[in-house]
């Protein structure tokens, strides 16, 4: 039976029909009972198909970082699309992927020079994974099968990701999944870090796990480790000072493969370029997503270290590397969005903006700490997570109705992760607008409470 919502009155481009749409990530039945819908966007804003403004609290899903519509991109589109549309990078290239691969690897740290390009971050994280158990067939160490992801982590939803994520109504429904997976303790205790900005004092000695979990299964059968500088999907855990230094230090010492899934903290989100470089450690693999086009066209990667890629540069020259790849990878329109969208940066200086911001957005979102069923809020760069009490029906309802109240009564967009808001404003936000977006966030707390 179709669900009837009937936009005539207001917009042609709305859409009247809800039921053929099966929603990812979304309690289906009550949205489309009272629907929260978009049609246009600009800069800081949503607008309903009314008219209404939405304040956007989350960058869209953690990924429009420059804010929407931007003019240069939108340009850069349109041209694009005017004069190619599609080339296959399977045996032939186009000249904008491999300009926009050498301007994502020229901000990576270290030698992290080669990009592949997919689409998303689930086939980021996927790719990633599937390098790492290659090279180690590549340079002769072919027992490395296992992969280690960490508890209430997040690398997409690939069978790979689901895998080693360790988010479980991500995993339940989906059978034993890949083989040979173990998983690190998460970093978050709220008693020791409850509340606060930055990286936590505490929680770097939950590195030493990894250690535990060599000695059980022995370093010559681990291919990698896969983490999040700052788990986001999982309500905002940012590392602990000293944590992803010690992982590193441990991978180097049984040879193990360092992964940073930078899907959500790439491009800006923690005030530098990738967090590998706020926190002073340059892993083997970086997966991108999200805010590499500012969200305007799908686009994602991996950033492989040089010893990495060249180990597979072997063998005659005719012959294919590596079996794997996509379609769209490296897709012309999305590589004219990544150029546009890295220049947006660099001429205003977005990264450096964030930096700078990050204190003024964490002390702001730190005025909530008072209000009623708060019990902690964490901020690291332009990042913030507070946590409700939840109510006694159901975990994850107030969160619900959280969100809900936010759009219709306060015109604010943001995520929930059970009982948390989340979080992530384009980079672009003004301190007018932290202080608008904090308010609209106490008033939605108010009510649900």
């Amino acid at each position: 039976m179709s669900v009837a919502y009937d936009f005539d009155s207001v917009s042609e481009a709305a859409p009247n029909d809800l039921e053929a749409f099966w929603m990812g990530f979304t309690a289906n039945r009550a949205f489309k009972r009272r629907p929260r819908m978009v049609s246009r966007a600009k800069d800081m804003h949503y607008y309903t198909p009314e008219g209404r403004p939405i304040l956007d609290g989350s960058a869209g899903l953690w990924c429009s970082n420059a804010g929407h519509n931007r003019d240069p991109i939108v340009q850069a589109i349109q041209k694009q699309a005017a004069e190619m549309d599609f080339a296959p990078t399977f045996q032939f290239g186009h000249p904008l992927a491999f300009k926009a691969a050498s301007r994502i690897a020229e901000l990576a740290p270290g030698d992290l020079d080669h990009v592949f390009f997919c689409n998303s971050g689930s086939e980021a994280g996927d790719t990633a994974l599937k390098i790492a158990l290659a090279y180690n067939v590549a340079r002769g160490q072919a027992t490395r099968t296992r992969l280690i992801g960490r508890e209430r982590g997040y690398h997409g939803v690939g069978f790979g990701g689901i895998s080693v994520g360790g988010i479980s109504p991500n995993r339940r429904f989906f059978g034993s999944l890949l083989p040979g997976i173990d998983h690190l303790p998460h970093t978050y205790d709220r008693e020791k870090q409850a509340f606060s900005k930055g990286e936590p004092e505490w929680g770097a000695e939950r590195a030493e796990a990894l250690e535990g979990l060599v000695a059980l299964h022995d370093a010559q059968t681990i291919a990698a480790v896969i983490v999040e500088p700052m788990a986001g999907s999982t309500g905002g855990l940012p590392a602990p000072k000293g944590y992803l230094k010690r992982l590193r230090e441990i991978c180097d010492k049984y040879g193990i493969l360092l992964i940073f899934d930078e899907v959500i903290t790439g491009f800006g989100r923690l005030g530098t370029p990738f967090a590998a470089e706020r926190y002073g450690v340059v892993p083997d693999m970086i997966t991108f997503a999200k805010g590499v086009t500012s969200g305007a066209v799908p686009m994602g990667g991996v950033i492989v270290r040089k010893h990495i890629h060249d180990a597979f540069m072997n063998g005659p020259d005719h012959v294919i590397e590596l079996f794997h790849g996509y379609t769209y990878s490296g897709h012309p329109l999305a590589c004219a969005a990544s150029l546009a969208t890295l220049d947006v940066y660099r001429n205003e200086g977005l990264f450096e903006r964030a930096k700078a911001l990050e204190p003024t957005f964490a002390d702001a979102v730190m005025t909530l700490k008072d209000k009623p069923g708060v019990l902690d809020i964490r901020t690291v760069g332009l990042v913030a997570a507070i946590d409700m009490a939840p109510k006694a029906d159901g975990p994850g309802k107030r969160g619900y109705e959280a969100m809900e109240t936010a759009f219709h009564d306060e015109g604010l967009m943001f995520r929930v992760t059970g009982d948390t808001i989340a979080v992530s404003p384009p980079l672009i936000i003004s301190d007018s607008q932290v202080g608008e977006l904090v308010e609209k966030i106490g008033n939605t707390i108010d009510a649900v409470m």
